[in-house]
């Protein structure tokens, strides 16, 4: 199959943010901040409803006699301590801080670089979407996806800027290497590409739901930042390490049980 055909979903929603981004930065400047802040709060809201749609997957998954909502707990548990270890968070935010100073970016740049970039890429969107796009070069979801994206970067980006629009380059990153090494994860790990058979697989449950429990953490950064109190934000950056070790969890309750 072309390359280009594999990308094709990943390159759709990589203009769909940047687009969204666009549109943001626009607006967003003759926004009041008392406005802004209301807008990340509704935000923070339309994310928390997503957030506990993911998660309620946990209760179609179990590893043996464990429940999905313990393997999600453990998988967490041990990002979390993974993720400190590897400053995951921290790496992230230098990123941003990285890519500000290079293009000039002022204002909460690497905040909305961050946030941007974990809410576009955590979802089973991502993993079904790449999966599909790599192995059929149907883009479908990643098109579904395109547009949800969109409209959250328009969000995002008037009231952080234009560091969500560089979300695009996490994205493009993320969803084009999982369509790329989708040959191997979808044939061995899941069998098959049917969007069918990949919303049903334990594994992608396990993932999502854990990922749903990420999304809320998201969901709580954008409402305290619309409340000001930034500063005691969740550290969702460093709980990215779960959404590897949730497969590893059930494999190891499926054979232990």
């Amino acid at each position: 199959m072309p390359l280009l055909t594999q990308l094709s979903g990943t390159f759709i929603n990589v203009a769909a943010v940047l687009l969204g981004s666009g549109a943001g930065l626009l607006l967003g400047g003759r926004l009041p901040e008392r406005t802004q802040r209301t807008l990340l709060q509704t935000l923070s809201l339309v994310t928390l409803y997503i957030g506990l749609g993911m998660a309620s997957s946990l209760g179609r998954v179990a590893g043996g006699h464990v429940p999905g909502v313990i393997l999600a707990l453990v998988a967490l548990a041990a990002g979390a301590v993974l993720g400190e270890a590897l400053r995951v968070e921290d790496r992230l935010s230098g990123l941003g801080d990285v890519l500000r100073r290079r293009f000039r970016g002022g204002g909460r740049f690497t905040e909305g670089f961050v946030a941007a970039s974990l809410l576009f890429c955590i979802g089973p969107l991502t993993v079904v979407g790449g999966i599909q796009n790599g192995l059929t070069g149907d883009s479908s979801s990643f098109v579904l996806k395109s547009v949800l994206d969109g409209i959250s970067a328009l969000a995002l980006a008037g009231v952080y800027g234009i560091g969500v629009g560089f979300s695009a380059v996490t994205v493009l990153v993320v969803q084009g290497g999982i369509a790329l090494a989708s040959g191997g994860l979808a044939g061995v790990l899941l069998h098959g590409a049917d969007p069918a058979v990949l919303n049903g697989n334990p594994y992608v449950l396990l993932v999502t739901g854990a990922g749903g429990l990420t999304i809320l953490g998201i969901s709580v950064n954008l409402m305290l930042a619309g409340l000001g109190m930034e500063d005691r934000r969740v550290r969702v950056g460093s709980l990215l390490p779960a959404l590897l070790l949730a497969p590893l969890a059930l494999w190891l309750a499926t054979r232990i049980a």
